[in-house]
């Protein structure tokens, strides 16, 4: 068939690869093959484990393998060429051979006679009339083939020989000399052809080692290297240099190399760049970093094609448009059939119908650690690094294999300790694995049987994610096996799983104007080789996320580069860049220089600890705040270990392995993730629909109480409910938007509710609601609740009603810390602290506060408050869709299994830990007692029988009297 001669004709040697390895090319691989192969550049969007790297990888070995078949044409004809050329050198010192052997022949002839000679010295006149000379028996030899230096007569038979030894000398440096012009060639313009771009380090080197193998297959001879963090000192030489093939690199190394003048020229050479799990880069300032970084890629390397890679997009044109603004409607190459993915839930052995966070977790371990000896190899993924560490801990008290073959792996760990995990998880010599977001992407380990989901994935891409990493090959069904740690959690099961089926999945939103990261890399720039102004304005125009740059901010972050701004001009430190004569700007001062190299990058934590062993290793850091409340001999949970801690010195906590007791367990910043909205808007609709799934049939007591005591979530309408108990008046309002959303929401709420009257609120969220509690009893009512709703004046609202000014202030360390104004320690300096950073940045947000009240760096902090922490998008949508919605506003006489995990949530910041859980667990249970159902012949305490549908959800007009402890 035609078709097949087509694809073999440009695809034939992966093909065959393919086929030594048992596989068949994917269509959707050789659809980017084919695009690749015409120049194109694209989005690749692939389940996880369908072969997306082979696809990328496939267009520049297709081009790599064509390009060496030219060269080996070439050196062929070359060689046929210099073959020729000897040959012909060959006859000509045949030829003076020969010539030398006539001339000692003819000198052994007699000579011609006296007369003979006296003829031929006659006058021309009489020699017409002589006799014609008899022919000359000597043979001779054509002038043609005989060499200039053997036609001098005064060439002799050593020089002749001489002359053949130089011919053969200058055929045998004729292929040295190619050679090293080819060699200075590639030594100008480097030899990186492929650059992939990889969003975590862990992904590096198996990203390398995927990368190498069919390199080396097909022939090709390439270098592959890795330019990371923990890439090592050879790697890293090669990236300098240049000398790799391929570089395997990250966002923050590849900005790193934009800081040397002579990347330039070692880039230019790129033919391909290639962006691994796009979407983990969309939302956030590394993918900002990295499409500055893209545009002076592609000023350099105009012929290089991009192609980006993910697994879990919801936007994909967006995405693409991101990725790709110098090619608009560059195709999304998608794979014709999803990958299958199976979702079991262990279902609790008894059901609870007043869920609260956390209350089964860890009831569940032996029915989880049954499931792990029953299966090969397992990744139990955990939603925090806390609960990591508690789900470790639990299953090693009841592990029956060796120790060695539990692992814990997350991102507070020591590279080290990371890799030696991930390693046996590829040998097999580990056999479960507790891990954290820093498994999800890309990892491949096709030895991997199960995935364990302890608690809600909290959105669909996250559970795609982590259900790809069972079974990591192409080909392979996906399977998820989901553990709750409270009841209503089944809902959300059942939820994704209708997503999942549904073909839905989160949206990123990419980021636009982020000042601070442009300043960095306009220093980045300037260290580089410089840069001129407006050559460089119009390239940063040419990104997604600065389309919209007006001159006047872009005037402002050359400013703020050159003297840090109207306020810190007078100061030397802040002044970096200089603007030079010929109008480049440039970085002149070396320690500015090596201050800045150390500081590029947008990742910025808080203050963090090294642990390390007295006698030993380093085992990771912990959050400078837990550690600062610790005293020495204290023990806490951390990497798998019960730790003794020893003493606080040089920014480094010193601890010994404790000999007994468990510990306290480190409580990470953001440890909390909040639902997406959409999984958030499919709960609902689950909790309102049919229950003939198992995650509702098991759910089914708490939505059946739920119904009678208030009533239960239905599309176009908003559940709100009113009760009293013994801590004041509570209002819960259940949006199903995320916990994010939910806090901007409370305060807005509270901030409303109080200028009706003099009150004081408390909040507190989850993922499905509100709860606001007032001390003194306030006016409500369903028009109050609809104003209180009212999207009108949100910003005006939030600006007043929220702690704006701390809350910027917060934000602007990170945005400080990104610009460069506040710089990271010298090596061979003591480390700055936590409370000296905070400090500094302070101080720095007041003088600026005061001085330059217009500064950007200001004027961003107060638009990230708004938009990321206080979702002001996301909650605009909410506050439209609530207040659109018909209200259901109920008054219980108790709390409802909806209302009481928001209550327990308000009760966590009021006590400690351990009364928080008792004081949760008594009143559920009481609840539970005065809930429970009852025989139909039961009696009420009155004596007379209790009647169906006596008991209707209570509205009056003030709330009853609380139960004891609800």
């Amino acid at each position: 068939m035609k078709p097949t001669a087509t694809r073999a004709s440009f695809d034939a040697p992966l093909a065959a690869w393919f086929a030594t390895q048992g596989w068949k090319p994917a269509p959707f691989q050789r659809e980017a093959w084919r695009r690749w192969r015409r120049g194109e550049s694209g989005l690749l969007v692939t389940p996880t484990g369908s072969g997306k790297t082979l696809a990328a990888l496939g267009g520049p070995l297709l081009d790599a393998l064509a390009e060496a078949a030219k060269a080996q044409a070439a050196r062929e004809a070359a060689q046929a060429k210099t073959a020729r050329a000897r040959s012909t050198r060959a006859s000509k010192v045949q030829a003076a051979s020969a010539l030398k052997k006539q001339t000692a022949i003819a000198s052994r002839i007699p000579t011609a006679s006296a007369s003979t000679a006296q003829k031929s010295r006659q006058p021309e006149s009489r020699a017409a009339d002589a006799p014609k000379a008899q022919p000359d028996p000597t043979p001779r030899l054509s002038p043609t083939v005989i060499p200039s230096e053997a036609r001098n007569p005064g060439a002799s038979g050593k020089q002749i020989s001489r002359f053949a030894r130089n011919d053969k000398r200058a055929a045998r440096n004729d292929g040295t000399a190619a050679r090293n012009d080819k060699r200075a060639a590639v030594a100008s313009v480097g030899r990186t052809r492929l650059l992939w771009i990889t969003p975590l380090r862990a992904l590096a080197s198996d990203t390398a080692r995927a990368l190498r193998e069919p390199i080396a297959a097909l022939g090709l001879d390439w270098t592959v290297a890795m330019r990371t963090g923990d890439a090592t000192a050879r790697d890293k030489r090669l990236a300098r240099q240049g000398r790799a093939d391929a570089l395997v690199i990250t966002p923050e190394s590849l900005a790193l190399l934009l800081s040397y003048p002579d990347t330039a020229a070692q880039l230019s050479g790129l033919r391909a760049i290639v962006v691994d799990e796009w979407h983990e880069l969309l939302g956030n300032k590394r993918g900002v970093l990295l499409q500055l970084a893209l545009a002076r890629l592609r000023a350099w390397s105009p012929q290089a094609r991009t192609w980006g890679l993910s697994a879990t997009l919801g936007n994909l044109e967006q995405a693409r448009d991101v990725l790709l603004p110098h090619a608009p409607g560059a195709a999304i190459v998608q794979a014709a059939k999803p990958r299958s993915l199976t979702l079991d839930t262990l279902l609790p052995e008894a059901g609870e119908r007043f869920p609260w966070a956390g209350h089964l977790g860890l009831s569940q371990v032996q029915r989880v650690a049954a499931r792990l000896q029953a299966a090969g190899t397992t990744l139990l993924f955990a939603n925090t690094r806390a609960q990591a560490e508690l789900w470790h801990r639990a299953l090693a008290a009841t592990w029956l294999d060796a120790p060695e073959t539990l692992a814990l792996h997350h991102g507070s760990l020591d590279p080290k300790l990371r890799a030696a995990v991930e390693q046996g998880l590829r040998e097999g010599s580990v056999r479960c694995v507790v891990a954290t977001s820093s498994l999800d992407l890309g990892v491949d380990f096709p030895a991997v049987d199960q995935v364990i989901q302890l608690g809600s994935p909290k959105g669909m891409a996250r559970l795609l994610q982590r259900a790809g990493r069972a079974r990591h090959r192409p080909g392979e069904a996906g399977h998820v096996v989901c553990v709750p740690t409270h009841a209503l959690e089944l809902a959300e099961y059942a939820a994704a799983r209708e997503a999942l089926a549904a073909g839905e999945v989160e949206s990123r939103v990419p980021l636009q104007l982020s000042l601070d990261v442009l300043a960095q890399h306009c220093v980045t720039l300037a260290l580089g080789g410089g840069f001129e102004a407006d050559a460089l304005r119009d390239e940063v125009r040419g990104t997604h996320a600065f389309a919209a740059l007006t001159d006047l901010q872009w005037n402002a972050v050359l400013a703020f580069i050159v003297q840090g701004g109207q306020a810190l001009q007078h100061y030397p430190e802040y002044r970096r860049v200089v603007r030079d004569d010929d109008g480049m700007y440039r970085v002149h001062d070396r320690r500015i220089a090596l201050r800045h190299r150390l500081s590029i990058g947008t990742i910025t934590s808080d203050g963090a600890l090294q642990v390390k062993l007295l006698r030993g290793a380093t085992l990771g850091s912990v959050e400078e705040g837990f550690l600062a409340r610790l005293r020495p001999r204290d023990r806490f949970q951390f990497a798998g270990r019960t730790l003794e801690l020893v003493r606080l010195q040089d920014m480094a906590a010193y601890v010994r392995i404790a000999k007994k007791g468990d510990g306290m367990v480190p409580r990470w910043q953001g440890g909390r993730m909040p639902m997406s909205g959409e999984l958030g808007a499919r709960v609902a609709q689950v909790l309102a629909g049919p229950r003939d799934g198992p995650e509702l049939r098991a759910l089914a007591p708490l939505l059946a109480l739920q119904e009678k005591l208030s009533a239960l979530p239905a599309p176009g309408t908003l559940l709100a409910e009113f009760a009293k108990t013994r801590e004041g008046w509570h209002l819960f309002v259940y949006p199903f938007a995320g916990r994010g959303v939910h806090e901007g929401l409370a305060a807005l709420l509270a901030l409303r509710w109080s200028r009706l009257a003099p009150n004081t609120f408390a909040f507190a969220v989850n993922d499905y609601g509100l709860a606001l509690t007032a001390q003194a009893q306030p006016a409500i009512g369903v028009d109050i609740l609809r104003a209180l709703l009212s999207p009108e004046g949100l910003h005006d609202d939030l600006q007043s009603g929220a702690n704006l000014a701390e809350l910027a202030r917060r934000q602007f360390r990170e945005i400080a810390r990104v610009a460069g104004l506040l710089p990271p320690s010298l090596p061979g300096r003591a480390l700055r602290s936590l409370r000296q950073l905070q400090a500094s940045s302070g101080l720095l947000f007041d003088v600026l506060q005061r001085h330059d009240p217009g500064h950007l760096l200001l004027q961003q902090a107060e638009r990230e408050v708004f938009e990321a922490q206080l979702e002001v998008r996301a909650l605009q949508a909410t506050l439209a869709r609530c207040h659109a919605a018909t209200l259901d506003l109920r008054q219980p006489k108790t709390l409802t299994p909806l209302s009481f995990p928001l209550w327990a949530e308000a009760m966590r910041g009021t006590l400690t830990s351990e009364d928080w859980r008792t004081r949760v667990q008594r009143a559920a249970e009481r609840l539970e007692h005065r809930h429970a159902p009852r025989s139909p012949d039961k009696r009420s305490a009155s004596g007379t029988p209790r009647q169906p549908g006596r008991t209707p959800p209570s509205t009056p007009a003030t709330a009853p009297r609380p139960p004891r402890d609800a």
